[in-house]
């Protein structure tokens, strides 16, 4: 049996998972902002606990790699790594947006197109392209939402916009037919059946030189505290 922990930090969301064969067997996750240090640790302990298992029976750790939250993608991808190395098991790296394209997938199987969308602030998304087999068709890219984004595809055929970045994008793109929203954000329970799909080819990531997929560079932003700069 091949059990497989994931971890997703790339949101306001701090999800943990633990998977069998790619069917989730324990979950937890809270919405709560900046509590990611504060439960993660804790949602492994829980998990493994709830699935009977203990860590020496991992097989590997999958994190999701973004693009996201710097702040929770550097302590996802860290609390991962720890594991691996500790473990001595792999690690995985799963996309953000594919999983979040599995959850909507999820809810409408049939559908033949996703557009999984993270909120970047204002109005910039980051998104990707999947099909039904959830195989990338525009990769992962930023973008400034308005009326004429994706009409190239909406003119042609149904798309399922999903993730947090959904209700900023929904009164725009409202009016167009072919635009599906549903209510899907990220979770370590969607990464399950991606992790093990990858455990069973082993598309591993090098654990000491693996870092997140940022997609911007990060920009500090400048102090405002007198003396500092």
């Amino acid at each position: 049996m091949s059990y497989i922990l994931s971890i997703e930090t790339s949101t306001e969301v701090c999800s943990v998972a633990v998977g069998c064969q790619g069917q989730t067997l324990a979950l937890r996750q809270s919405t709560k902002e900046n509590t990611h240090s504060r439960f993660l640790l804790s949602f492994v302990d829980d998990v493994l606990n709830e699935a009977k298992i203990n860590k020496q029976q991992l097989s590997a750790v999958a994190v999701s790699e973004g693009p996201g939250s710097y702040t929770g993608l550097r302590i996802g991808t860290s609390t991962a790594k720890a594991l691996c190395y500790a473990l001595n098991i792999p690690l995985i790296a799963i996309s953000t947006l594919q999983a979040i394209a599995q959850g909507a997938k999820n809810l409408v199987p049939t559908a033949k197109f996703f557009c999984p969308m993270i909120d970047a602030r204002r109005m910039e998304v980051y998104y990707a392209l999947y099909d039904e087999r959830l195989s990338e068709v525009r990769h992962p890219d930023n973008l400034i939402v308005d009326n004429k984004s994706f009409s190239d595809v909406l003119s042609a055929q149904q798309l399922i916009f999903c993730g947090n970045a959904v209700e900023k994008v929904k009164p725009i793109l409202n009016g167009v037919t072919n635009a599906v929203f549903v209510d899907v954000l990220c979770s370590a329970d969607y990464m399950s059946p991606l992790a093990f799909a990858k455990w069973q080819s082993k598309q591993f990531v090098d654990v000491a030189y693996f870092v997140p997929f940022y997609l911007k560079a990060f920009q500090s932003a400048v102090s405002k505290v007198k003396g500092l700069k």
